[in-house]
């Protein structure tokens, strides 16, 4: 589902047009949606991914913002994550699954004060002690499933590669990661002035700290979560930037089964809490981020493209959030689905994409064709020297049209 909102026209200058973009969280699902999305928009707009004016990411997105910040493109992301076939990155998809063992020993470690003190509180008030202690008990809850600090590790590995970097300062274009304060609730946007000296990798691991899944990380002394806590978007960090022209992903929306493309007979209600809790978390999602839509258009006089899976996409809604397991055919489907949004909305594109510099290659769009068609390389790129060579010589390529 593609939506269009246009901005106030602004005077004609000399500068060259400010593009912008601004991907959602999502977890796993949102990583691959926004990666086969990308992907399509990569090959069917003439425009260099690598080399926009701003860049903001929250939680799963936050991973790919970096990536595309760091001159890495949505066919050489899709080469780590989907097809394994980079030599210098394995990607192993267990690496965001190992467990908080560090979380597990530190809860553990708290039990005998607990329950100890639980003993007292008893003892003085068999009755009234046994309802405070149920409350002193949740403090022995582990606040995470899994450990995200490998995720920081990966990322460190990746943009250490020569041609790349792990610091704001040393980027080409802004980059924004959002995470929220869990001390206060506050939105933190890492790039921006006082806090662009965290390295990339550490702010992308704070982004993506989804409660319950994985731990808070502490930086500098405080402790950060994943940045949709706050807004499904945080687009303002990137429209603070004075762009003409901001794309924007979201992963997640309510699902609509009266026009469900796959058949069912079942009801929402009828696959229990999980099913109830997605559509509720999806819903406020979207509704959220509605809100802060009408809000830009109403502070901002820039043209935005929203990019959000069709309603009735019933292979998003079913599709297990955090689940790596065909990732492959997810972001295919998702890759499929925005060249066939790009399709239907050709008319609409083209004349504000031309406002703005930006032509539309619709050859590929008129037949079909695979998202791993596009990842073939006649060669691999076999170390890091020859890896930067190929991104210097793609972006001089792109620049000379």
């Amino acid at each position: 589902m593609l939506t269009v909102q246009l901005g106030t026209p602004s005077p004609k200058n000399k500068r060259p047009p400010r593009i912008g973009l601004a991907l959602a969280g999502g977890g796993v699902l949102g990583l691959m949606y926004e990666l086969g999305v990308l992907r399509s928009l990569e090959e069917t707009l003439e425009l260099d991914f690598t080399s926009l004016h701003a860049y903001v990411g929250v939680s799963a997105g936050a991973m790919l913002a970096s990536g595309l910040a760091n001159d890495i493109s949505a066919a050489q992301i899709c080469r780590i994550f989907i097809d394994n076939s980079t030599p210098e990155h394995r990607f192993n998809p267990g690496l965001f699954m190992r467990p908080a063992f560090g979380e597990f020993a530190r809860r553990a470690r708290q039990a005998p004060s607990v329950i100890g003190q639980a003993a007292m509180d008893i003892a003085r008030n068999p009755i009234g002690g046994w309802w405070k202690s149920l409350g002193n008990f949740g403090s022995l809850v582990p606040s995470a499933m899994f450990d995200n600090a490998h995720l920081q590790d990966f990322l460190e590995q990746v943009y250490s590669v020569p041609g790349r970097t792990n610091d704001f300062r040393k980027l080409r274009h802004k980059l924004f990661i959002v995470a929220v304060d869990l001390d206060n609730g506050s939105a933190v946007r890492f790039g921006a002035p006082g806090h662009d000296h965290i390295p990339i990798s550490k702010a992308v691991q704070a982004s993506a700290a989804l409660p319950g899944l994985y731990p808070s990380v502490e930086i500098e002394g405080r402790n950060y979560v994943d940045g949709a806590l706050r807004r499904t978007l945080h687009a303002s960090a990137a429209l603070d930037e004075d762009l003409d022209l901001l794309i924007a992903i979201n992963p997640l929306v309510p699902y609509d089964s009266d026009d469900s493309d796959l058949p069912s007979t079942q009801t929402l209600l009828d696959g229990g809490l999980p099913r109830v809790l997605s559509q509720t978390f999806r819903a406020l999602i979207q509704s959220r981020m509605q809100a802060g839509i009408k809000k830009y258009q109403d502070t901002y006089k820039t043209d935005l493209i929203l990019i959000e899976p069709n309603r009735n996409d019933g292979r998003m809604f079913f599709t297990n959030v955090f689940s790596y397991a065909g990732r492959q055919d997810l972001c295919e489907h998702a890759y499929q689905s925005g060249r066939a949004d790009l399709r239907k909305n050709l008319n609409i594109l083209r004349p504000l994409l031309d406002r703005h510099g930006i032509g539309m290659r619709t050859e590929p769009l008129k037949s079909y064709r695979r998202l791993v068609d596009g990842l073939r390389v006649d060669a691999p790129i076999t170390n890091a020297l020859a890896s930067g060579l190929d991104r210097t010589l793609s972006r001089l390529e792109s620049a000379l049209g």
